[in-house]
């Protein structure tokens, strides 16, 4: 399940996560394991983003509950727990919001393409463009802003809603065969013949998505510090909004001082581990397992 959930995370909602385990200190209390994915948002705090817990068979003892087996014998079931949020809205909103309104992945948009007619009264041009919300609609969800309000107004309007294409069309366009294309997060135009119209849109939606991610990526990777020493951890900790990569000797007390001295907490255990250093970053001791450390939501 937890790879269920990175996979909706990356590969639907643009924003990339890390897969791990969580301490003990940090594990939903009485299960055996607690999985998480951990993504980073805009100001540098993490956001466990979802979870997927073994309980083992603790609490089907504790409560009683037994299954016949296939053996024909009372047994006692073990179990899994895991789940998303609400909270993941929260995460589209910080992870690609940006001053002028939401920044919405197309998959999870509820309007994909919003039409704005240019110089409506002008002949021809609104038809057109409820023609092109008719075809155009069997593919995309798609919105004809026909109101009357100025093009300006709409187009802050949809931008603040996160619409990820606007397309434009006037009497120029009409006569030139065309449209213009802008997109929400690089405000890019595009000129684009109007017999090309299906393909290009589906081409910059794809690309849309890919660009989010990656942005969110380059984020996050700006904002993530190996630290070998106290020192330097409790300095970055107060000064560099992000993750932290740190050596773990695996116990409680260190966790514990990190969490006071510098204001974080463990996030996961990635399962991607590498050695940035033989020693645990709060005690000097042998460390066993790299960690992601951070402020969090």
């Amino acid at each position: 399940m937890l790879d269920i959930y990175a996979d909706l995370c990356e590969r639907v909602l643009a924003i990339p996560v890390i897969k791990g385990r969580k301490t003990e200190s940090e594990k939903f209390a009485g299960a055996v394991a607690t999985y998480a994915i951990e993504a980073l948002m805009h100001d540098g705090k993490a956001l466990q983003s979802g979870t997927s817990h073994y309980f083992g068979d603790g609490f089907a003892r504790a409560f009683g509950i037994q299954f016949t087996g296939r053996d024909n014998t009372l047994q006692t079931p073990f179990q899994t727990s895991w789940g998303v949020s609400t909270r993941i809205l929260g995460a589209i909103i910080m992870a690609h919001g940006d001053d002028n309104g939401l920044v919405l992945p197309p998959a999870v948009a509820p309007v994909q393409l919003v039409i704005v007619p240019i110089a409506a009264h002008k002949a021809g041009v609104a038809e057109k463009a409820a023609e092109l919300k008719m075809s155009l609609g069997r593919t995309f969800r798609v919105k004809l802003d026909d109101s009357e309000q100025s093009p300006g107004w709409k187009f802050a309007e949809h931008e603040m809603k996160g619409v990820p294409l606007r397309l434009e069309i006037g009497p120029r366009d009409l006569q030139n065969g065309q449209c213009v294309l802008v997109r929400r997060d690089t405000r890019e135009k595009i000129v684009c013949p109007l017999d090309e119209l299906e393909p290009t849109i589906e081409r910059l939606l794809e690309d849309y998505r890919n660009s989010l991610y990656d942005a969110a990526l380059a984020r996050r990777e700006s904002m993530t510090y190996d630290c070998t020493d106290l020192d330097g951890f409790m300095s970055t900790a107060a000064t560099k909004p992000g993750f932290i990569r740190a050596m773990w000797c695996g116990s409680t007390e260190c966790e514990q001082r990190l969490k006071e001295v510098a204001g974080v907490s463990s996030r996961c255990i990635p399962f991607e581990q590498q050695r940035i250093s033989e020693k645990c970053v709060c005690c000097g001791e042998p460390a066993k397992e790299l960690v992601y450390w951070g402020k969090a939501y």
